[in-house]
């Protein structure tokens, strides 16, 4: 399943840091871990400003369009979905977050966060929306609202030329690094268990804050390899130029959903509609595009709260 946050407790944090290696959550880059875009690369492709629907815009709390902005909580180390760029946040969830609220005669103010607590911030008010690649489940249904917009799995991703040959089905005893907070610790704290029960050794799962800092672990082969969502690794793979690789093909594929806090009258609606209404007019599959995500992935219909297994 993709990004997600993780409700069971966390491993430990690896002894060693990247001293003087670790590009840092915000601090500027592609997010990918490697080096930004050359000089002369095309520059990305602009994305046309939403008209605003009044009928829309109606339907958002007065607490929240008052002073013109939807505050949205996002963690700004995911490439391409969300991360920091020569000082300015872009990415997938960036440019759907602002077609978004220009829809809704407001304005997007993106604002990074550590990722394991966005959710709770959408819970208590700190944040009017949270984009950061979040995965649908039901266990996050309960807590807040959510609109599907894209559908993600899984991959794995190695050094180039995966010089210890692991695969899925081979992670015993593997250094393997994810970030803080998402799915994929669960799948590898359940791989780990499988391994312990069949005698073979537990997976050495290595846990950092910021997306960055794993791509990086992987570049440097001081980590063996990563699990994360399919986009971040597809994006990861161009921009280190090929030092790193994927392992097979992505799993558990599931929605990505803008979470919002439960009980706001027709917030939530509005916001479902505002999301369709970019899917109709183009606009989305333009923003697709623009960051190169898999068009397999593409949803034809947003879905407040939709049913998931």
């Amino acid at each position: 399943m993709a990004r997600a946050t993780s409700f069971k407790a966390l491993a430990l944090l690896p002894a060693f840091a990247l001293a003087g290696l670790t590009l840092a959550c915000g601090a500027g880059g592609n997010g990918s871990g490697g080096t930004a875009p050359s000089a002369g690369a095309p520059a990305p492709q602009e994305i046309p400003a939403e008209t605003k629907d009044a009928a829309l815009a109606a339907m958002v709390p007065a607490a929240i369009a008052a002073d013109g902005k939807i505050v949205v909580g996002q963690d700004q180390s995911y490439a391409p979905n969300e991360f920091v760029d020569n000082g300015k946040v872009v990415g997938f969830d960036v440019d759907l977050g602002n077609a978004i609220a220009q829809k809704l005669g407001l304005t997007a103010e993106f604002q990074n966060a550590a990722f394991s607590g966005i959710i709770a911030g959408v819970g208590s008010g700190q944040y009017e929306m949270a984009m950061s690649s979040f995965t649908i489940n039901a266990e996050r249904l309960q807590t807040v609202d959510m609109v599907s917009y894209y559908s993600a799995g899984t991959s794995l991703a190695v050094p180039k030329g995966n010089p210890d040959k692991i695969s899925l089905d081979d992670l015993c005893g593997k250094n393997i690094a994810v970030q803080q907070g998402t799915v994929q610790v669960d799948d590898l704290t359940k791989r780990s268990e499988d391994c312990t029960k069949a005698g073979k050794p537990a997976i050495n799962m290595q846990q950092f804050q910021a997306q960055t800092d794993v791509n990086l672990q992987v570049q440097t082969k001081r980590s063996q390899g990563m699990l994360a969502d399919s986009p971040v690794v597809d994006y990861a793979i161009k921009q280190t130029d090929g030092n790193v690789e994927v392992v097979g093909q992505p799993y558990d594929s599931a929605p990505y959903g803008i979470a919002l806090k439960k009980d706001q009258g027709d917030y939530a609606k509005a916001v479902q509609s505002a999301v369709q209404a970019i899917i109709d007019d183009g606009t989305y599959a333009k923003i697709l595009a623009k960051w190169g995500l898999n068009t397999a992935g593409a949803v034809q219909k947003a879905e407040l709260n939709p049913a998931v297994s």
